[in-house]
């Protein structure tokens, strides 16, 4: 007899053993579903979270301030130049500040015809932290502006922090975003439970994969980085075999825009470019993994 009081569970989906589920497919029978999530992002002066390249001084802290600006004013550009140069799209995933900070980039970005993917105003602050009146204004919020800048609303969220209150995906549904970035628990979608039976999709969003913990918090360096996004690549497409899988690239502008990072996260995409380019992958966005789960029939998707 159980004597163990239960495990409190998110209540967001079942377990699933990845072998044990119904194939599909992606567009044009590919097994490997790969996309570029750059992080696009603001903070506050003197206050606030922020990365930090050193010790966090007294604010205002000058360093560390300066250091995520470059990424909007130098890294982010010379990001899309290696983006337009091997012909990737990205998700850009956006803190909605920029829209006043620096609208030449986000012009650039929507002028590539990158997706669009809500995250936040500022990375200064914790969603989690927000009450749920305050949560479900910033999702609004977020979501007008974009639409405003695009000409659509955004189908996508990521958390500033990948922060989540218990409501936040109820919330992210009845605003009307399609998918939610916050998990890593799978290398396939996943459908979410919400209190409104309205349905919000979790599509795999990197946390190894991902310039943050790997070059600032592990220390690795950028060449470190870049073999593991091929050798992560390389196993994937592998797996890829027998099941279709999603790989997700994070990438903070102010991290692998450093020239020096630059340099070994082009020699990482090229090689990712060149299974493209024979056939073997699907490039593509976050959005249209989502909408492409929508569309399945059976068991994956939501269509009848």
């Amino acid at each position: 007899m159980n004597t163990f009081p239960a495990i409190p569970a998110s209540g967001r989906f079942g377990y699933s053993a990845i072998h044990q589920r119904p194939d599909f497919s992606w567009p044009e029978g590919k097994r490997l579903a790969v996309y570029i999530g750059l992080n696009l992002e603001h903070f506050a002066f003197g206050e606030g979270l922020g990365a930090g390249i050193g010790p966090a001084s007294p604010q205002p802290d000058v360093l560390n301030y300066s250091w995520r600006e470059y990424g909007n004013r130098v890294g982010a550009w010379r990001c899309l130049e290696l983006f337009d140069q091997l012909c990737l799209p990205t998700a850009a995933l956006i803190n909605t500040a920029l829209i006043d900070h620096c609208p030449e980039l986000l012009q650039a970005v929507v002028e590539r015809g990158d997706e669009l993917v809500g995250h936040g105003h500022s990375n200064s602050w914790r969603q989690s932290d927000y009450s749920e009146e305050q949560e479900a204004a910033l999702l609004a919020g977020c979501r007008d502006r974009i639409t405003q800048l695009q000409g659509k609303p955004p189908a996508g969220w990521l958390s500033p922090w990948i922060s989540e209150s218990r409501a936040t995906p109820d919330l992210l549904a009845e605003t009307g975003y399609s998918y939610n970035l916050n998990w890593c628990h799978d290398d396939q979608p996943t459908r979410m439970h919400t209190r409104s039976g309205q349905a919000l999709w979790s599509i795999p969003y990197p946390q190894e994969l991902n310039d943050i913990p790997m070059v600032m918090g592990r220390h690795l360096d950028a060449c470190a980085f870049a073999d593991l996004v091929i050798d992560n690549f390389d196993e994937m497409l592998q797996q890829s075999q027998g099941q279709s899988l999603v790989m997700g690239i994070a990438l903070h502008p102010y991290i692998v825009g450093q020239p020096y990072r630059l340099r070994h996260l082009r020699r990482a995409l090229q090689h990712i470019a060149a299974a493209r380019d024979a056939g073997s992958i699907w490039v593509t966005t976050p959005g249209q993994i989502c909408a492409h789960m929508q569309g399945l029939r059976g068991p994956h998707g939501t269509a009848a």
